[in-house]
């Protein structure tokens, strides 16, 4: 497992997005995995940097880890902000048109959607948010 630790804050974004991209490189993903998984990492990342600490500093973590059987990237986000759980929200109606949906919850719907597993738990002080993604 690698890991990045990074100050909770826009300006990490790219850096955030560029270890994830050369993790994934060299397990040989395909492009549109990796773009599937970038898009996850920013909702995920813009998230916590955008709310998880309000108006205070904090770190976020972004923990990466492949397996070879079955082929997968598991990727954990940390930071010990106000506890949230955006598993909880209730997925948009996107049947309606955009002038009709309430405002917020499609990012973390196209997370749920393009990866294979999405969990969430608050352990020890911390939000803990893990994605996986199937590579095979």
């Amino acid at each position: 497992m690698t890991e990045l630790k990074v100050d909770a804050t826009l300006e990490n974004l790219t850096r955030v997005l560029d270890f994830v991209e050369e993790k994934l490189e060299m397990c040989n993903c395909s492009m549109k995995t990796i773009m599937q998984i970038q898009i996850a990492v920013e909702e995920i990342y813009v998230n916590i940097a955008s709310y998880a600490y309000k108006e205070k500093k904090g770190e976020a973590i972004v923990k990466i880890e492949t397996d070879e059987e079955p082929p997968q990237v598991s990727l954990t986000f940390e930071d010990y902000g106000e506890p949230y759980n955006p598993l909880l929200k209730e997925d948009p109606d996107i049947t309606l048109s955009a002038e009709e949906r309430d405002i917020g919850g499609l990012g973390i719907y196209l997370v749920k959607k393009s990866m294979d597993k999405v969990e969430y738990e608050y352990r020890d002080g911390k939000n803990i948010f893990t994605i996986k993604k199937n590579l095979g």
